[in-house]
């Protein structure tokens, strides 16, 4: 995982500096399993959004929920992926993984 300045930036400002990090290294092991690179601005995002997870996920707070029909072309691999992050997070609603997977898919797409 090769990070930008701007990924550094959302890590090193993050009030959850520790678990943004440990969930970082498994979301960068999953991704490695299923060969998928996210770009450097794939890893930028995702980063902020990871953390804005766990802020959520601390504070109890719940998104807005999202119709699962919606993320039927997403791979089961991307899908798979976001589903072991929000379990290792904790404390999210299972509509977070399908947000989340969008993330992998569109990485997923990088190889061709």
């Amino acid at each position: 995982m090769k990070l930008n300045e701007d990924a550094k930036k959302i890590i090193d400002e993050s009030s959850n500096k520790g678990e943004l990090g440990t969930v970082l290294k498994k979301i960068s092991e999953l991704l490695k399993e299923q060969a998928i690179q996210p770009t450097d601005l794939q890893w930028t995002i995702l980063i902020n959004h990871v953390n804005e997870m766990i802020k959520r996920s601390i504070a109890g707070e719940q998104m807005s929920g999202v119709d699962p029909v919606m993320f039927e072309e997403v791979s089961e691999e991307a899908l798979m992926i976001a589903n072991e992050v929000v379990q290792h997070i904790g404390n999210l609603p299972q509509d977070e993984m399908y947000v989340l997977s969008i993330h992998f898919e569109t990485a997923k797409q990088n190889e061709g």
